[in-house]
């Protein structure tokens, strides 16, 4: 069963009975003010960051992470206007880092999560993050439009070899020092992610099925904004006819890819935290990509350009996006999404 929070339109429900829309907002009874403008009626993916969900230089109390997550959804609002139809998914990198280190420090207390719990833990607490500073935005320009989080569960296979190597960060960004320090205190798998410092890594299977993907085609088809797959979802494996959740964390680009070609959408985006796709990053001869399509991308990444662990899975995604039949990807920053979907920033790749 599908649980999901649904923002604003408390006009959905009445008495005991859930009166839930089909086809449209009005035959809800409510109204629909301030259409998104239809000129693009095809749907849209769009996978932000977990780290654009947090500032590193300031707290992570409520207002300090409803000011981080303000200037995420008014970018989303503005997509929202051009596509007919926005799903929204989400990474989770550090507060699945942060759930494990409290985890960790309260078990001597309460038994500890497992690491599907904690998954399932930030899809909430980010998913009502979104829904809540987003409707607020949506309201504020004149529009009602409604928005639902749905806890979402991925099925990964028993066997599959990411398993036996742990390659996904989580958590903060330590010095080399901490990093040595946490594998001999608490016997993690430790790495250097991009030059940035060292994070915990934990296992990353390839995600094969979207359990929801049912009631999140039946919310869009209902008019709604749906924030789903959070964090790649919720690892789970299928024993018979039952499922049950693993010990990982699955890339959440590569679980957005699969989404987006489930729901035949035209376009997915890929937020990241540089505003466009390098060749040769980090280097004085350093060049971005701003148009190129899946066949060149590839060749890239085959030459040893993109890091594992940072921009080599995105461009997997992307590319398995274009295979199922996807019209385009824009890889481009926060703050610079627009302008990349209309071909001014950011990378676009084609088939």
């Amino acid at each position: 069963m599908a649980h999901l929070q649904c923002s604003r339109h408390r006009h959905l429900y009445r008495g005991h009975r859930r009166v839930f829309p089909v086809q449209r907002i009005e035959a809800a009874g409510g109204t629909h003010k301030g259409k998104p403008d239809m000129k693009n009626t095809g749907r849209i993916v769009v996978a932000i960051g977990g780290n654009s969900l947090i500032n590193p230089g300031s707290g992570r109390g409520n207002r300090e992470t409803h000011e981080v997550a303000r200037a995420v959804c008014e970018e989303l609002a503005s997509i929202a206007d051009v596509f007919g139809s926005l799903v929204v998914t989400h990474g989770n990198g550090p507060q699945v880092g942060f759930e494990l280190i409290r985890n960790a420090q309260a078990d001597h207390i309460i038994p500890r999560d497992g690491m599907d719990a904690n998954v399932a833990a930030t899809q909430g607490i980010i998913g009502y993050l979104l829904q809540q500073v987003l409707g607020d935005v949506l309201e504020e320009r004149g529009k009602e439009i409604p928005i639902s989080s749905l806890i979402t569960q991925v099925e990964v296979k028993a066997d599959d070899p990411g398993f036996q190597n742990p390659t996904k960060p989580v958590g903060p960004f330590y010095s080399e020092e901490e990093a040595r320090d946490k594998m001999k205190a608490k016997g993690w798998a430790m790495r250097e992610d991009a030059g940035r410092g060292w994070r915990r890594v934990v296992p990353s299977p390839i995600p094969k099925k979207i359990v929801e993907l049912v009631s999140i085609n039946a919310l869009i088809e209902a008019g709604q904004i749906v924030i789903c797959a959070g964090g790649g979802g919720v690892p789970v494996v299928r024993e018979g006819r039952k499922i049950r959740g693993v010990a990982a964390v699955i890339d959440k680009d590569h679980a957005s890819a699969l989404l987006a070609s489930k729901l035949k959408a035209s376009t997915f985006v890929i937020s990241t935290g540089v505003p466009e796709v390098y060749i040769n990053y980090g280097k004085p001869d350093q060049k971005a990509l701003r148009s190129v399509t899946a066949s060149e991308i590839k060749g890239y990444m085959d030459a040893g350009h993109f890091a594992a662990g940072s921009m080599k899975p995105k461009i997997r995604a992307a590319l398995g996006f274009l295979e199922h039949g996807g019209s385009r990807v824009v890889v481009s920053s926060p703050g610079n999404l627009i302008n990349a979907l209309k071909g001014k920033a950011g990378t676009t790749i084609t088939p």
